[in-house]
């Protein structure tokens, strides 16, 4: 868990924001928002459960004009049972509001529309089949898990993309059960798995499959392996070292770069050049200072009577 201190540091690159986005997932979510763009499928987004806004932010980036952004959390509000605000007080204990905006606002102008409580709010918020893309990534305990899944079912368009996080965390058995529920009693059709995420559709999951495994086989820093079970056909991706998609800076690393290059900080002072040596004395010289520092006083004055001209 984030420190205090790494909680409320401001964010200057999409990295520095505390919370669980692997790079995979980065770039799954970039390419089926864009797939979704690029087919011209307009609808609204909607996460349950931001932490600090890691996975918020990212999908901000690809809210266009006239769709609507919704998140969904507690925050430092009270869970609505026993079981979900222990697992709360544990798991998220450094997460409030405050913190989850001004990450948020690090990188975009505007927020999102924002329901603090728990996540049965959103089916009387959100209005049926208007979603594009729900995230959803709250409480890890079964009944709320399934409760969320039902909710984006409603809540999505007919080919729209809902994705189930922690859905194989050993800590998460809760999330495991009411994704593969979902799957075998509850329509929902798998588009592909990562190694934290299930990708999932109420629609044809086989046009963004193929976008997919195409995708995944041009690359070298992906593994990709397809089964068959209970009728799904099932991508499972993995990374190899890969890159996460470019995102831009904060607005706190673009005024820092500014306050660098500008008049307010002084460039450092270049350094002195070096003070020329000295010529290196005479040896005869040396042999008198050596002399004069080890014999007794009379012979050092004897000897440099000796060697003083007369008049």
């Amino acid at each position: 868990m984030p420190t205090t201190q790494e909680a409320t540091r401001p964010p200057h690159r999409l990295d520095d924001v505390p919370g669980w986005f692997p790079v995979l997932d980065q770039l799954l979510f970039d390419r089926l928002l864009n797939l979704q763009e690029a087919a011209g499928t307009h609808g609204d987004l909607l996460e349950v459960g931001v932490y600090m806004g890691k996975s918020a932010i990212f999908i901000g980036r690809h809210r266009r004009p006239g769709e609507r952004y919704t998140v969904c959390d507690l925050f430092e509000g009270d869970a609505p049972d026993g079981a979900n605000q222990a697992e709360s007080a544990k798991s998220y204990g450094a997460l409030t509001r405050q913190v989850f905006e001004e990450n948020y606002r690090s990188f975009h102008d505007d927020l999102p529309r924002v329901l603090q409580g728990p996540s049965t709010l959103v089916s009387a918020e959100v209005a049926p089949r208007s979603c594009r893309f729900v995230h959803i990534d709250a409480s890890h305990l079964y009944e709320h898990v399934r409760g969320d899944i039902g909710a984006a079912h409603d809540l999505l368009l007919a080919d729209g993309i809902v994705v189930l996080d922690d859905f194989r965390s050993e800590h998460t058995p809760g999330v495991s059960l009411a994704a593969w529920e979902a799957v075998l009693n509850r329509g929902l059709r798998p588009i592909c798995l990562s190694t934290q995420k299930l990708y999932g559709t109420w629609g044809d999951p086989v046009p963004v499959q193929e976008e997919l495994l195409a995708m995944a086989r041009e690359r070298t820093d992906c593994h990709l392996s397809v089964q068959d079970a209970a009728g799904h056909r099932l991508v499972r991706l993995k990374s190899k070292g890969m890159r996460a998609p470019d995102f831009p800076p904060s607005r706190h690393a673009e005024r820092a770069g500014r306050t660098t290059a500008g008049s307010g900080t002084p460039a450092p002072a270049p350094a002195a050049p070096p003070s020329p040596a000295a010529p290196p004395a005479p040896r005869g010289s040396r042999v008198r200072r050596v002399a004069a520092d080890l014999l007794p006083p009379v012979l050092t004055r004897a000897i440099r009577g000796a060697r003083t001209p007369r008049g």
